[in-house]
């Protein structure tokens, strides 16, 4: 999503529980990590400790309709020290009604005295956003299915003794070119989409984010922030997106990991894992192993993101070199591609699968989908594989999504939607990987995980 002012807001498609704390330090380094577990919205954690409202059935129409939707709210994006990890302990009351919108969220503590937030985690925006000093234009809470009431917390500068406003003289204020609100003498900042009337505004703020160290005295490490105190949301934000606020994961040097490694707090890089199960963790300092696969970012890009370039498509046997460049978005569920990539996987695919092919259905997002008759299993399926700039490969675990009929009947989609603009590999080709957003070297890398080892298991690697 396109940002008024240059700004860039990337929503992501799960919910991140933090169940313990883990930290790793690298050895002969200053900088540490910071972990998160992370659970998708639908993924059966978050429906046995959240009392969501509305969620679709995991495989029926509704789940992947619901998931399409919000890709498409989303894509219009594109277009115009040491430390350990912050916990989100399971049992706190963060709960969602009707939808979250496929993303992310951690619960961090900001301020003092600290108060949580629950946070979407967003790779590509760069502010870390709070909804502060607002009366109506911003979320209050949330009724859970049962009626029970979860109020959030709303931050302000005022009632944080370590908080304050940035000031308009400010250099920070003068290099990005913001407003000023003369009436308070601090930097304003608006971001918003292009489409869906969705905006945050409000006034630069610096606090600390409550973090702790990686050793045995679990020393808390405040680390110093610059946040955007958010007066007034609009759109989709009082509809169930980052109801409580957005913590920005982009390039900028405004972003959160920038930040950190700025202080020295963490390197300048992060990896986020996605489980087959849904379950998944985010890791601040992260720079990967010397085993993982990698490809250079491209940077020439009018809104920095991180972009990266195909060179070859495997499906099966059949290999064709493609030229074409997309954007690594954990915030999208699903891969859209532009033609000629689209029709060459999707093409090579159908003529390789051995199942009838399923009828067209307005209510499938997908294209290429087939019938499975009784016990019978997808085994034969072509693998899918894509070469990334530098020649690593990056092997697609399962790019097929199940749809559950009636009469116990499913049928299996190839999962890639005909993009009409920018290429997106998501959330979906990411599963079974760890993925690196390495910007000290500005290179995304990868290698194959499962999310289950704990870094707190591993109190010298930095490596799941």
């Amino acid at each position: 999503m396109v940002f008024v002012d240059g700004k860039v807001l990337v929503f992501m498609g799960f919910i991140m529980l933090i169940s313990g704390i883990h930290s790793s330090e690298a050895s002969g380094s200053a900088s540490g990590t910071f972990g998160f577990d992370i659970h998708h919205r639908y993924s059966n954690p978050v429906r046995s400790i959240f009392d969501f409202d509305g969620l679709p059935e995991k495989h029926s129409f509704d789940y992947y309709a619901a998931m399409a939707h919000r890709d498409r709210y989303n894509r219009g994006r594109y277009l115009a020290g040491t430390t350990t990890p912050v916990t989100f302990v399971a049992g706190n009351d963060t709960h969602r009604l009707n939808s979250l919108g496929f993303l992310y969220y951690a619960n961090v503590s900001v301020g003092t005295p600290e108060l949580w937030f629950l946070v979407a985690l967003d790779t590509g925006s760069d502010l870390f956003w709070l909804p502060c000093d607002c009366t109506t234009s911003c979320v209050r809470g949330l009724v859970t299915r049962s009626g029970k009431r979860i109020d959030f917390n709303m931050y302000s500068p005022d009632t944080s003794s370590t908080g304050m406003t940035v000031p308009c003289n400010s250099t920070m204020c003068d290099a990005r070119r913001r407003a000023c609100s003369a009436s308070r003498n601090a930097c304003a900042y608006e971001v918003s989409y292009l489409s869906s009337n969705t905006s945050s505004t409000g006034l630069l703020v610096e606090d600390v984010l409550h973090l702790a160290t990686d050793d045995s005295q679990q020393k808390v490490v405040d680390a110093p922030i610059t946040l955007g105190c958010g007066i007034v949301q609009t759109g989709g934000f009082l509809d169930g997106a980052a109801p409580n606020g957005l913590f920005g994961l982009g390039m900028d040097t405004i972003s959160v990991p920038s930040t950190l490694a700025s202080k020295g707090l963490a390197a300048n890089s992060f990896s986020m894992c996605f489980g087959n199960d849904g379950i998944g963790r985010i890791v601040f300092g992260d720079k990967g192993s010397t085993d993982q696969g990698e490809t250079p970012f491209n940077l020439h890009q009018l809104h920095p993101a991180y972009n990266i370039s195909i060179t070859q498509i495997a499906v099966g046997e059949n290999i064709t070199d493609v030229d074409f460049t997309a954007i690594f978005d954990s915030g999208t569920s699903f891969t859209y591609v532009n033609d000629p990539a689209y029709s060459i996987i999707t093409e090579n695919f159908n003529s390789r699968v051995q199942q009838p092919r399923y009828p067209s259905d307005s209510q499938i997002p997908f294209e290429f989908c087939y019938n499975l008759s009784p016990n019978e299993t997808r085994s034969d399926i072509p693998p899918l594989n894509l070469t990334m700039k530098g020649g690593d490969p990056f092997s697609i675990t399962d790019p097929l999504e199940l749809f559950s009929l009636s009469n116990n009947r499913y049928i299996y989609c190839l999962a890639v939607i005909k993009s009409g603009d920018v290429n997106i590999i998501g959330e979906n080709f990411m599963t079974g990987y760890r993925v690196v957003f390495n910007r000290e070297n500005m290179t995304l890398g990868w290698k194959p995980s499962n999310c289950e080892c704990s870094l707190f298991l591993l109190p010298h690697a930095t490596t799941y």
